[in-house]
């Protein structure tokens, strides 16, 4: 459940050879009118499903979640568990232990964050190309693959698929042991109204929590 949590915040928000490391012109421009939109926004929150497969393509786990951003702090919610940032300090909640890991948010330990899937992250991380139009959750959608230029991630490669208001919608994930994960985004909203207190963690909110401080 933990790694399925931080895969979603990987797919949210989600991706390897140099040798791909030549861009083409067009996923450019997707991907700077995705930023583009997102950084004109004071705020956004959408729902997500994450779906996991084997190596075979067959789906063995669904989860749904929802998430909102301001700026570069966020909040994760999936099935019982949270991952809240505010900038400086990451929270990782389980509902099931009622226990919540403390951690130094540290932007170059990141793997793909919401506010790095919906900015320019990309042209330092990874390399990227065009792979054509797809059909996506009923939309017509622009698909750009994303390939780690560090051999030290746990992925291979990410695909997004972007329709044509510049908005995220879904994508795949591929992890080098063979699993792969299928995300759709929905309920994108733009501008909600989101108090500050929503990215830090309010232990009298969760009574009797366990605190595990790994700063």
């Amino acid at each position: 459940m933990k790694k399925l949590l931080t895969v979603c915040v990987l797919a949210l928000g989600m991706i390897a050879e140099p040798a791909l490391a030549q861009n083409d012109a067009k996923a450019k421009t997707i991907l700077e009118n995705v930023s583009k939109k997102v950084n004109a926004m004071k705020s956004l929150k959408a729902n997500f499903a994450l779906h996991l497969a084997g190596a075979n393509g067959k789906v063995r786990e669904t989860k749904k979640g929802s998430f909102v951003m301001k700026g570069p702090k966020y909040k994760v919610q999936l099935a019982g568990q949270e991952i809240i940032c505010d900038n400086k300090t990451v929270w990782t909640y389980m509902k099931e232990t009622n226990e919540v890991q403390v951690s130094n948010y540290n932007p170059n330990e990141q793997t793909i964050s919401p506010a790095k899937l919906f900015t320019n992250f990309y042209d330092k991380e990874y390399s990227y190309k065009y792979l054509g139009t797809r059909k996506v959750n009923g939309k017509d959608c622009d698909v750009v693959q994303l390939i780690p230029t560090s051999k030290a991630k746990q992925f291979s490669k990410v695909e997004l698929a972007v329709d044509k208001n510049s908005t995220i919608v879904g994508g795949n994930i591929w992890e080098k042991n063979g699993n792969q994960f299928k995300y759709d985004v929905s309920g994108f909203t733009p501008n909600p109204a989101v108090a500050d207190a929503t990215f830090s963690f309010d232990k009298k909110q969760y009574p009797g929590v366990e605190v595990v401080d790994l700063r």
